[in-house]
């Protein structure tokens, strides 16, 4: 006696999705919080505990990225300020954000970005264009983007 298979028949698949189509732009977040150099640590904590963020882009007047800010950070800078006994409203965020900022291409396919977060475990990417902050893209919106496309097959 053979063993049958329990997939059943195969249907013709009709909801396919062409994965080249689904770009980081289509899943960014563009209504970010942002924050300026000139803001104080303390500022920063009372933002992203009052929005439930873990941390945001660093932008000068002109809109362009300078960098990231995080709690990682922030709980750096209290616990030095601690150990040295200084303020913490006297810390601005020009001098505890991470200014090496890796970027992600708004073109850039969702399951490649997908894999950039897998590689670089980071939590968040930014989005620029021309020099400009565009948006924001996070392993959420990635989650987000996955559950959208939950029964469809991918070519």
């Amino acid at each position: 006696m053979a063993i049958k298979s329990f997939q059943g028949p195969r249907r013709d698949q009709q909801n396919t999705i062409d994965t080249d189509e689904i770009s980081v732009k289509d899943h960014m977040t563009t209504n970010l919080i942002t924050f300026k150099p000139t803001q104080s640590v303390e500022e920063v904590i009372d933002s992203l505990i009052k929005n439930k963020i873990s941390g945001g882009p660093v932008i000068n007047e002109d809109n362009e990225l300078i960098g990231i800010i995080s709690e990682g950070d922030c709980i750096k800078q209290i616990s030095e300020s601690r150990y040295y006994n200084m303020p913490l409203s006297d810390s601005s965020v020009e001098k505890h954000m991470i200014t090496n900022v890796e970027t992600i291409d708004g073109n850039m396919n969702i399951f490649d970005a997908a894999n950039k977060f897998l590689e670089s475990k980071r939590r968040r990417f930014p989005i620029v264009e021309n020099g400009k902050l565009i948006g924001q893209i996070s392993q959420k919106d990635i989650l987000k983007a996955a559950l959208k496309l939950k029964g469809h097959a991918w070519k």
